[in-house]
């Protein structure tokens, strides 16, 4: 089961809307799915929350670090509460998915994500659970540092925000160690795609932003 769940991103409100945040979008979801509020703890370098459920105390982190360094924060947690990699969750965002798609992945490469390098490191392992959040691509790489750290536009923050709905209706799977089915709720359905133009109602008439 997931003992640890964790949400990637820029601490500050210059930050708070950018794409780069869409792991703490979730997180921050996750916390008022289960009514907990998150508080800074020091010795875990970031937001937590801790609540029981059957029994069992489940952690939610929100690291404070920026995110080059999260993995300082998750390490720290992890490593103190004995929590073994493949007990964790990371949500982060995902530039080779499109807004409004998810999908969950044991390990794996890290693909150019500092924050993922950075658990990676402090853990020793890349066997922890990603939740890759749909962000889409610039289309060219040069852009890439500018648009994660960049508002999204209207539609595509609608569809992240649906996508993060899909993937908390996946919570009892976490809780409980399915996984399997954990993943076929996070990648099941997606959205129309953002932008996509609607039909006309009838043919006479027209179609009616180092935090890295």
């Amino acid at each position: 089961m997931i003992k640890l769940f964790v949400g990637l991103g820029n601490p500050g409100p210059e930050y708070e809307q950018t794409r780069h945040n869409a792991g703490f979008w979730w997180l921050e979801a996750l916390a008022r799915e289960l009514k907990v509020n998150l508080t800074a703890d020091k010795s875990y370098h970031g937001l937590v929350a801790r609540t029981s459920i059957n029994g069992q105390s489940v952690w939610l982190l929100e690291p404070q670090t920026f995110m080059n360094l999260s993995g300082k924060s998750v390490a720290a947690l992890a490593n103190f509460f004995k929590i073994p990699p493949q007990d964790i969750l990371v949500a982060h965002d995902d530039l080779d998915i499109a807004p409004g798609d998810a999908k969950l992945k044991l390990g794996g490469s890290h693909a150019g994500h500092n924050g993922l390098r950075d658990i990676h490191a402090q853990l020793g392992t890349d066997q922890y659970w990603r939740l890759r959040l749909g962000i889409g691509h610039p289309g060219n790489k040069s852009e890439v540092l500018h648009w994660v750290l960049k508002k999204p536009v209207l539609d595509h923050r609608i569809a992240i925000d649906q996508a993060i709905d899909r993937a908390l209706k996946a919570l009892p799977q976490f809780l409980s160690g399915d996984m399997e089915q954990a993943t076929r709720l996070v990648h099941t359905s997606k959205p129309p795609r953002p932008g996509k133009p609607r039909p006309a109602a009838t043919p006479a008439q027209p179609p009616a932003t180092s935090a890295t």
